[in-house]
């Protein structure tokens, strides 16, 4: 906790009644190019530009103030790959220097201020570098998660339009190597630019021939051994930092816009007050680069905090087993760790007594943090029991960059409640409405919106769509942003988010949360996870079934187990949840982010169509499941 700790109330009630003056307060952190006047613009209605007549350069914020306030020895990155068994270390002024060079090389093909670049790398360091280059040109990268299939590449680079792809050979999976080349090689020829450069990282252990696939090749080294470093370019605050792609895209993508100014202080404002990480402290997020989380706080936020971010190429189970997150911890004096619950659940699965945390010593961890899923109840007293720090939930979206709701660790934290992520961070004006727009009464479940304007650092727009960024998220609800997520708050004022609108489920004119079941369902000691979907039902409208994975090494006959739990929720939530099926399945299908496909399972259920999203971990356990959910019907 903060020495000179503030209050959250009077932080969050000055952001609501004066938000000009705390954004510009905390617009302070930034080095300025030209600084801002003024915070909100208004004018540019309905959604407003924050920081609009200033100019900076993130790249700059993230790497040269730091080597210039003297501090370019100290640790910017760590490379962790668990896959390789190698680390590799790069200090502030080394990495300012590798991502200067390969500024160089991207503007040696031709990339300047607005052009596009389009990313695909794994969890290697060259993926921060190529971000950080791309940014230091006043250039938008686009991100796309490494391994995603030709189809999904190819609409992403039709829609971001990039001068030039960045790529590698390929990305390691425990027991397999995915070879990139190829499927950039048919991305190019679907999107109709198959001439467009290919900047190629080659690592050892993979196939293809760059040239037998037809490809522009540029080679990284070759490249960066004769690349002039280049400058920052400034930029308007304004001014897009890059566009992400939301997972589970069908279609015509949806491309989030982030934008310069709002970015570097609302990132930087999390990194103090709500992370409480500062300059040399150690931070590690166990995600991917390819989704928000690791553009917000494995690149940027730690970066700009002037901290050490951790990057990891592994997994949180099976390189080598259930204890790999400790080792981490423990070599890299980690202070704080931000997970997904999904990890933290498989972690569980294999070593429910965590056995294996002995070996290490994990002291220099003070907390904890979740997002991306909700954490249930179980998981969250069991990370909290075994690592014996805070565990703090927090609850945001691709859309909004950082946390929509969460707990303040660096101003005064306030107390923990299982199952709630905690308060409405600064900026955020949350409401909870029911279908007509009404403000709904303290505890009962409604949608989910905030006010406008949103605070810096959220979307401003989507890319080449502004009409679409209006239908999507501005019109259901008059001068508010529609989350699409349902919840209530309690008497504190602490959020509690049950899950997306449509998983609220209406059993015979009740309308219930398939999280709260989930909730319940993961307090019985037998179930290492679990997800609850409603199910089309002629007499009840719907009816929830809950599928759940057993922890490791627990033996339960599925008919006891079902008994159990159907009496769990009944005496847990109630007999108007008419609940009575229970299935023990061997995986539940997820994103690669962690998400559960509970839409999907649903849409299989009920007979609907349905398309399996790119996103997907291991499509095999959707193929597992088809029988399952099938006989549901």
């Amino acid at each position: 906790m903060a020495s000179n700790a503030v209050s959250y109330r009077d932080e969050y009630q000055r952001s609501m009644s004066d938000p000009d003056g705390f954004w510009l307060q905390a617009a302070q952190a930034v080095d300025w190019v030209v600084p801002p006047t003024q915070a909100h613009n208004k004018e540019d209605s309905p959604r407003g530009r924050w920081f609009a007549d200033g100019e900076l350069n993130t790249c700059y914020n993230a790497l040269d103030r730091h080597v210039a306030a003297g501090r370019g020895d100290q640790p910017a990155l760590i490379h962790d790959s668990a896959m390789e068994g190698t680390q590799k270390m790069y200090s502030y002024a080394e990495l300012t220097e590798q991502v200067s060079r390969f500024a160089g090389v991207l503007r040696a093909q031709g990339v300047g201020k607005g052009d596009r670049v389009l990313i695909y790398l794994p969890m290697i360091p060259e993926a921060a570098i190529a971000m950080l280059a791309t940014a230091r040109l006043g250039a938008i990268h686009s991100v796309v998660f490494g391994g995603f299939a030709a189809s999904e590449l190819a609409v992403r680079i039709q829609d971001a339009g990039p001068k030039v792809v960045v790529t590698t050979s390929g990305g390691l999976e425990p027991n397999r190597h995915v070879e990139y080349l190829p499927t950039v090689a048919e991305a190019l020829t679907k999107a109709g630019v198959p001439e467009l450069p290919v900047i190629i990282k080659h690592r050892n252990g993979f196939t293809s021939d760059p040239q037998a696939l037809g490809l522009t090749v540029v080679d990284w080294e070759a490249a960066l051994a004769v690349a002039e470093p280049a400058a920052p370019v400034p930029v308007n605050a304004t001014d897009p930092l890059y566009v992400l792609y939301t997972s589970g895209t069908t279609g015509a993508p949806k491309g989030v816009v982030r934008d310069n100014g709002g970015h570097a202080v609302a990132l930087l404002w999390t990194m103090a007050n709500h992370y409480d990480i500062g300059p040399g402290d150690v931070w590690w997020t166990a995600s991917d680069v390819g989704w928000v989380v690791g553009h917000s706080y494995i690149v940027y936020g730690p970066l700009l905090a002037g901290a050490t971010t951790v990057m990891y190429e592994g997994k949180p189970v099976g390189t080598p087993d259930a204890g790999a997150f400790w080792r981490v911890i423990e070599q890299h004096q980690v202070k704080a760790l931000f997970t997904a619950p999904t990890a933290l659940r498989a972690i569980r699965k294999m070593d429910p007594e965590a056995e294996l945390l002995q070996k290490y010593d994990v002291g220099s961890l003070q907390t904890l943090f979740t997002a991306g899923e909700r954490l249930d109840t179980d998981t969250y007293l069991w990370a909290g029991k075994v690592l014996g720090v805070p565990v703090v939930d927090h609850w945001w979206q691709t859309e909004t960059g950082w946390a929509i709701v969460g707990n303040p660790r660096g101003l005064e934290p306030l107390p923990l409640k299982a199952g709630s992520p905690t308060v409405p961070m600064p900026g955020f004006d949350l409401r909870i409405v029911d279908g007509g727009g009404v403000d709904v009464a303290t505890g009962e479940e409604g949608n989910i919106v905030l006010g406008l304007p949103l605070p810096p650092g959220t979307l401003p727009t989507l890319w080449n769509d502004d009409q679409r960024f209006i239908n999507s998220y501005l019109s259901a609800f008059e001068g508010c942003y529609v989350t699409g997520d349902s919840g209530y708050q309690d008497e504190d004022g602490y959020v509690f988010v049950m899950g997306r609108t449509d998983d609220v489920i209406n059993v015979a004119g009740h309308r219930l949360s398939t999280g709260a079941i989930e909730q319940v369902l993961g307090t019985h000691p037998a179930v290492a996870e679990c997800a609850v979907i409603g199910i089309a039902d002629a007499l009840k409208g719907q009816k929830a079934v809950g599928f759940v994975v057993l922890k490791s090494g627990v033996s339960l006959a599925p008919a006891d187990l079902q008994t159990e739990l159907v009496a769990l929720v009944r005496r847990e939530i109630g007999p108007v949840a008419d609940f009575k099926t229970a299935v023990v399945v061997d995986a539940l299908p997820k994103t690669r982010s962690g998400k559960i496909l509970r839409k999907t399972m649903r849409q299989i259920a009920d007979g609907d169509d349905y398309t399996v999203p790119s996103t997907i971990e291991d499509p095999a356990v959707i193929e597992a499941l088809l029988p399952v959910l099938s006989a549901r019907t």
